[in-house]
């Protein structure tokens, strides 16, 4: 087990590193993921990202939800008080699934589900929530609705067993 005392020295030798200094809140490659809580799948690790380019978000399955919908509206809040304006240098949000995932296990608890989803159970197929291909599709689709116009978004599945990402979904531009 990794106890509160490794956690510190661990960050003492981030600390000394200084790879923090000048970081600014805005991610600074216009980039947010919306990833999974897998520890096999860290956003930052497997997209080679480097510490300030993007913000992630990660729940269970990396899923696009009404909660992370609402962690989205707050983040965008967020970008209008520190910047005053648009963002210069367009955003992309960047949706990544992944093979071997947990969450094709709550398949067999619908009603757990269809809470996480905030959606009747029997319209949980609609959620392909075995395909991490096709919930890539579906989450992208929904950003596409959700988003505003001018955004980019994108939709990615990362092989476990290969540590390999295929593009499911080539960014496009969120139109009106």
């Amino acid at each position: 087990m990794i106890d509160t005392d490794e956690l510190v020295r661990r960050n003492a030798g981030f600390a000394d590193g200084g790879s923090f200094a000048g970081l600014g809140l805005m991610p600074s490659g216009g980039l947010t993921v919306i990833g999974c809580v897998d520890p096999r799948v860290d956003p930052s690790e497997v997209l080679g990202l480097d510490l300030g380019e993007a913000a992630v978000i990660r729940n269970v399955g990396g899923r696009v939800t009404p909660t992370t919908l609402r962690t989205l509206g707050m983040l965008s809040k967020v970008v209008q008080a520190r910047t005053h304006g648009p963002r210069p240098g367009g955003v992309h949000y960047a949706v990544l699934h992944h093979t071997d995932c947990g969450i094709t296990d709550l398949a067999t608890f619908p009603d757990l589900l269809a809470d996480y989803f905030e959606v009747p159970a029997g319209d949980l197929d609609t959620k392909a929530v075995t395909d991490p291909v096709a919930a890539v599709r579906v989450d992208v689709d929904l950003l596409k609705r959700k988003l505003p116009a001018g955004v980019f978004v994108s939709g990615l599945v990362y092989d476990v067993a290969t540590g390999i990402v295929d593009v499911v979904v080539p960014p496009a531009r969120v139109e009106v």
